[in-house]
C-alpha cells in the first residue's frame, strides 16, 4: 500500500458512517457497470424505501422476519 492510499485511508475511516456508506457504494458501482438486473434491484429497493417512509407499509424487525420465513420453510 503506498503512502497516499494509507493517508486516504485513513481519512475516509474519519468521515461520518453515513458518509463512508455512500463513498462506499460509489467505489462498489466503480467495479461493475449496472446491468439491467442490477438497475431493477436498485429500483425495487427505492420503491421499498419510500413506501416505507410513507407508512404505506408495516416494518418488521429482522429477527421475526426470518422467523416467519423459517417458519414458511419449514
Amino acid at each position: 500500500m503506498t503512502a497516499r492510499v494509507h493517508d486516504l485511508e485513513m481519512e475516509v475511516l474519519s468521515l461520518p458512517a453515513e458518509d463512508r456508506a455512500r463513498l462506499l457504494e460509489r467505489l462498489i458501482a466503480s467495479f461493475e457497470p449496472q446491468s439491467p438486473a442490477q438497475r431493477a434491484w436498485l429500483e425495487l429497493a427505492q420503491r421499498r424505501h419510500a413506501e416505507a417512509m410513507a407508512g404505506k407499509v408495516t416494518m418488521v424487525p429482522g429477527d421475526e422476519a426470518l422467523a416467519r420465513v423459517r417458519a414458511r420453510l419449514a
